[in-house]
């Protein structure tokens, strides 16, 4: 009986002993590859959500979404629109992605957006845009992740870095941040990393989001690692995008490299002030046109917003006395009075102006606007006698093309007091006694020296300011007219509202 009874406890230490490895292999082997353990029938919990920033990928995005449902890790597809005027969003949802549109014009906007909606403890990021992708990809990013062997994932692939990449982010990268000079592809956008470490990033609102968030994860510790994901193919970008690109890599790495010490920047600060105000003039508006021959000028305080942003600055910066002072007074010229008001906000933080111009409000149908003319083949265009620094960030809020006005200066984000009048305001970009006026900034559009030239100009205001703007564009409307001067005019329609114009038979 005993020799029976210690075989038995034999079988059962064996059977117990060996069931407790299978356990543990089957738990490391889930982690490793997409199957299901041998001893269950149960599917692979659903760790990921794939979010797809979109704007117009009309023709990718359906194959995009396709290929992340497949993955047995993913457990949600999210695309964030950023107000595409083709069909993204419809064919979107139609393909069974969950679709949202961006709170604002950019990438960085875009993948921020998705994190607040996404639900699941990894993210990974996809292109819009991509194609000739290997399978697994989705599964092969964050494993790193599930093994806990990093928390920052960046796609390593086949197709070469691009110009951008290999003249400026890499070459920077190695002088200011040598321990990341060896990612292959600093730009690329398919990322994976915790939702936790992506809510304390910071998203860039232009091309240069991935090397920022790069950058930012290794600055506050994040284990960074690359997982080679074969080949891929993606749309190229034209020449003034890349110009465009490699500007805003460089001022992000310099950035992050001042706030970690490594660089003295009063030089390089002056430097990307000069690419400030290039940004603000007719010149480079005209190179992104892409061949559209149609343009909207909106003016900014009074007609896409209620609120006048030097009104909003003064009274977040509780200097109301001295701008209504300034504002009372009627004998100086515009453009000393402008240089005046500039100097009040002398000592202010860059940060400050962006959070007025963040929380104006927008009028109804603007945003719709906007994307209609857009879609009818206009450029649509911001045009103020305000900041540019405000007026940027409202161009982004309404996904409008650009945004024209005058820059105040900054160092190190300090607000100097000086203004610089826009040279396109002037009829002939010198200053000499002449007043500033939006009208030049419109005949530089009617110009014949523009090739090929523009066909049809439409402009809408709301202050006297305007009115010679309005008189020379093809179509002029007014909201809310400020100066019964502006309902005079028979060519200028007097409008309730934004969606008045949807009427308008140019719209339709």
């Amino acid at each position: 009986m005993k020799v029976f009874l210690m075989r038995l406890w034999r079988k059962l230490n064996y059977f117990l002993r060996t069931q407790s490895q299978f356990a543990v292999q089957s738990s490391k082997e889930i982690l490793r590859k997409q199957e299901v353990s041998i001893q269950s029938s149960a599917p692979l919990p659903a760790l990921c959500s794939v979010i797809i920033p979109a704007l117009n990928e009309e023709k990718a995005i359906e194959s995009v979404i396709h290929y992340a449902q497949k993955d047995t890790f993913t457990g949600e597809v999210i695309v964030i629109d950023d107000s595409s005027i083709d069909a993204t969003a419809q064919i979107a949802r139609s393909a069974g992605a969950q679709v949202f549109t961006s709170s604002m014009l950019g990438k960085g906007a875009s993948m921020q957006d998705g994190i607040e909606v996404a639900n699941n403890e990894y993210v990974v990021f996809l292109d819009g845009d991509l194609s000739g992708l290997e399978e697994n990809i989705i599964s092969k990013m964050i494993a790193p992740l599930i093994a806990d062997e990093a928390d920052f994932v960046k796609a390593k692939f086949g197709r070469g870095g691009g110009r951008v990449t290999e003249l400026t982010a890499k070459p920077m990268l190695k002088v200011f941040f040598p321990e990341l000079g060896g990612i292959s592809q600093p730009l690329g956008g398919i990322i994976a990393a915790r939702t936790s470490l992506l809510k304390k990033l910071t998203f860039e609102s232009g091309y240069g989001v991935d090397i920022g968030l790069l950058i930012d994860a290794h600055l506050k510790g994040a284990r960074i690692c690359e997982v080679d994901i074969g080949s891929l193919e993606h749309d190229s970008q034209p020449l003034v995008d890349l110009t465009t690109m490699a500007n805003e890599v460089a001022r992000v790495i310099h950035h992050y490299s001042r706030h970690a010490g490594r660089l003295h920047v009063e030089q390089i600060s002056e430097m990307y002030e000069e690419q400030r105000l290039a940004s603000a003039s007719f010149d480079y508006i005209i190179n992104r046109r892409k061949g559209r021959r149609k343009v909207v000028l909106l003016d900014m305080d009074g007609t896409i917003t209620p609120n006048r942003f030097i009104k909003d600055l003064a009274a977040f910066t509780h200097t109301e006395e001295t701008l209504d002072a300034l504002l009372d007074v009627s004998q100086n010229d515009a453009a000393t009075r402008s240089q005046q008001i500039a100097e009040i906000f002398k000592f202010t933080h860059r940060t400050q102006f962006e959070k007025v111009a963040m929380n104006m409000p927008i009028k109804p149908g603007v945003i719709e606007f906007v994307n209609q003319m857009k879609r009818n083949g206009f450029m649509v265009g911001l045009i103020s006698d305000s900041y540019f620094i405000a007026a940027e960030i409202m161009r982004k809020r309404i996904f409008a093309d650009f945004a024209i006005a005058h820059t105040l200066k900054f160092r190190n984000d300090i607000c100097s007091g000086e203004l610089n009048l826009n040279k396109d305001f002037y009829p002939d970009r010198s200053h000499g006694n002449l007043q500033p006026c939006k009208s030049n900034v419109i005949k530089r559009f009617l110009s014949k020296t523009n090739k090929p030239s523009f066909v049809e100009v439409w402009a809408i205001g709301d202050h006297l300011n305007d009115l010679d703007m309005l008189l020379l564009a093809d179509k002029a409307f007014v909201i809310d007219p400020k100066s019964p001067e502006l309902l005079k005019h028979k060519h200028i329609k007097n409008i309730a509202s934004f969606e008045d114009l949807f009427q308008v038979d140019a719209v339709t």
